[in-house]
Order: structure tokens, then sequence, then C-alpha cells
């Protein structure tokens, strides 16, 4: 790429997240806020935080998102799944990502000791929370809203496999965690602590512009809904199968330090499906940082190149995750309501009904907690 393109593509990048983000203040924001709301005991993470609890159904109402106004749309040139950015010889930048999903019928967990190394280590890190999450997490959600070393993205409102849904459910599970950040971030600057220095609020985008598709599945359609309502697709180039509570911290570790490479995008999970993540952070973290390599959001990595653009979503090779597709309709279909509570239904590729093995281990995907 010519510097002329390379220029016009990190100008693109740029607009793109100033549209929602206040851009520059949200890429360089400091510790202002974070230091007059919260002390470092209430930062700190809690034992047994992180554990999931199922059968829970506080928090199953569907998000409202009646005269929710999104983003402008992504420009055509950004359009599609990210994959990773390609960055000019001898920036040796990455970065880390863990999704915070929530299904209905459970509250996840906040897995602390991911948190808390991340801090203790400078690291900086992108974390996509589903819309369920941020409102059963809401203290939790505004703590890293005000933390100059993460960044949140949208995580659809309740882990929907997107390929699956009709367009009006797809557009509830798009645009309900835009709203619930929305609602988080109105109740952080209602707060005294924000009294103070309600200019700092500036440093915190309006909106999420980052968006990840839970099981790493999508179709246009959903690639088409998440681009129109202003967000960047964001998918990975390098999967530990931290959801796998078979996979060990040093082969979860091993994934990170062995398969990353200048401008990956890495998957993990700190909802307390990702089993051993905290312990493999431990492990891989200082041998990256050894090899030379920084940590960056994935916001400020965008800015840094060309994005690897796809025109479909998959985790190691194109037609990987189709499988997910059969595992995740044979669940009960899920219920959204859009607008005047109104069902809508979820619509299923294909409705054949086949007889499934039982099966002796949970078939997890790299992205996604166990689907059966």
């Amino acid at each position: 790429m010519t510097l002329t393109k390379h220029i016009r593509l990190s100008a693109l990048i740029i607009s793109c997240f100033a549209a929602t983000a206040h851009a520059t203040a949200a890429l360089a924001r400091d510790e202002v806020l974070q230091h007059a709301c919260y002390s470092p005991a209430v930062l700190a993470g809690v034992p047994g935080e992180e554990k999931v609890s199922r059968g829970v159904h506080t928090y199953d109402a569907p998000i409202k998102i009646s005269g929710f106004t999104p983003a402008a749309p992504v420009p055509d040139a950004l359009r599609g799944s990210i994959r990773r950015v390609d960055v000019p010889k001898g920036d040796k930048v990455i970065a880390l990502t863990f999704d915070l999903c929530e299904q209905r019928g459970e509250i996840a967990g906040y897995d602390g000791r991911i948190f808390d190394y991340l801090r203790e280590q400078g690291v900086k890190a992108t974390f996509f929370a589903g819309g369920k999450w941020m409102i059963s997490h809401r203290a939790r959600t505004e703590q890293l809203m005000t933390d100059p070393l993460f960044e949140i993205g949208n995580h659809t409102e309740t882990h929907a496999n997107l390929r699956l849904l009709n367009e009006a459910a797809i557009r509830q599970q798009v645009l309900a965690p835009q709203k619930a950040y929305e609602d988080v971030r109105a109740d952080l600057a209602s707060k005294q602590c924000v009294a103070a220095s309600p200019a700092d609020m500036q440093s915190i985008p309006a909106q999420p512009t980052l968006f990840r598709f839970p099981y790493g599945t999508c179709n246009p359609a959903s690639l088409k809904a998440v681009n129109d309502a202003g967000m960047l697709a964001i998918q990975w180039d390098v999967a530990t199968g931290d959801p796998d509570p078979h996979e060990s911290a040093e082969r979860i570790a091993a994934a990170m330090v062995n398969e990353a490479k200048p401008g990956s995008i890495i998957v993990n999970h700190a909802n307390g499906r990702g089993w051993h993540t905290a312990d493999a952070l431990r492990i891989a973290i200082p041998k990256l940082k050894a090899k030379g390599y920084i940590f960056v959001t994935v916001s400020e990595l965008m800015t840094m190149g060309k994005p690897v653009i796809k025109p479909e979503c998959y985790d190691r090779k194109p037609g990987d995750v189709n499988r997910y597709d059969f595992l995740w309709a044979l669940k009960r279909p899920l219920s959204a309501s859009p607008k005047n509570g109104s069902k809508v239904a979820y619509t299923p590729l294909a409705a054949k009904k086949v007889a499934v093995k039982k099966k002796t281990k949970p078939v997890v995907h790299p992205a996604g907690q166990s689907v059966n």
C-alpha cells in the first residue's frame, strides 16, 4: 500500500471512531476519572465473582431499543470481517481481546484475576461485552469505561448466533448492547465523583464502535446490520480455545506466544468461561513482552496499519464455524421484543429434526461458551 493510501485509510478509520467516540480523547485517556471514582480495593476482583450462576432469570427481559439512534454507518472500505491488521515492518503491536458474553437464564462471571493482572502489568485490552452482561454487571462496566487501559466493544445482547436470526431479531441483538452501554454511561455521568471533572466523561465513547460476532459466525445480513449501526466487525487471527475446560493454562499461553505476530488480534474470555485464562496470561504476557511486543487496544491497532478484511467470518479457515449453526439451532429459541413487547421469532436456516448422538465432552467454540 502506498503512503498516500495508508494515510487516507488511517484518516478514514479515525473518522469512523470520531463519529461516536471523541476519538482523540478516547485513545489517550488518563486515569483522572477512575481515580476520582474508585479506590484500588473497589477495583480489585472478588473471589468467586468469576463463577457463572445458572437458572437465574433476573435480567432476562429484552433491552428496549425503541427510540435508540445508532451511529453513522461504517464506510465501504471498512465493511466486512476484520481479522487482523497489517502493520509496518518493525511495529510489534498486538491486541488482546476478551469476550464477556451472557445468555438468558444465567448470570455470567467477572474474572477479576484477569483484570487485576492486566492493570498490574499496564497491559491494554479490548473487552467485547454482551448487553445483558453490562446490565447484570453495571458497576464493573462503569469501572471498565473509566479505565485508560481498556475499551468496550459490543458482543450482542444474549450471545445469539446472528446467522440464524431474522432481520428484526438481528437488529435487537445488535442495538441492545449499544443502548445498555449508553444507559450505564449515563449512570456513571450522574455520579458525584464525576462532578469534579465532568470534562473527563468526554474521553469515554458515547457508543461502542467495535463488534464481535458470537461463535465467530456471521452472514451478509448480519455483517450489514453491524456495519450499518456504525460498528467495525472484529474477528481474530489467534484463538486460544480458552472456553474449553480441558485446555491447560500452558496450552492457552502457547497459542498466544507461538501464533501471535505483529498486528494480531487474540481472542480470550473473561466472563468465567475462560477456565485457565488468568493463569495463562501470567505465562504469556511476560514472554510476549520479552519478544518485544507492545499491547494496544483494537481501536489503536486499527490506526496503525491496514486492516485485513474478509467477506465472511471464520475461526482459522473459511467454513470452519458452520457446524455451530446446527448446534445452536438445537437449543430452545429465545424471544426478542424490539418494540411494543411483541415477540420476534428466530428463524433457523433449516428446521429438520435430526437425531443427536450423546456426547461425552462439551462442544466448545474458540469464541464462545459450550453450545450443548
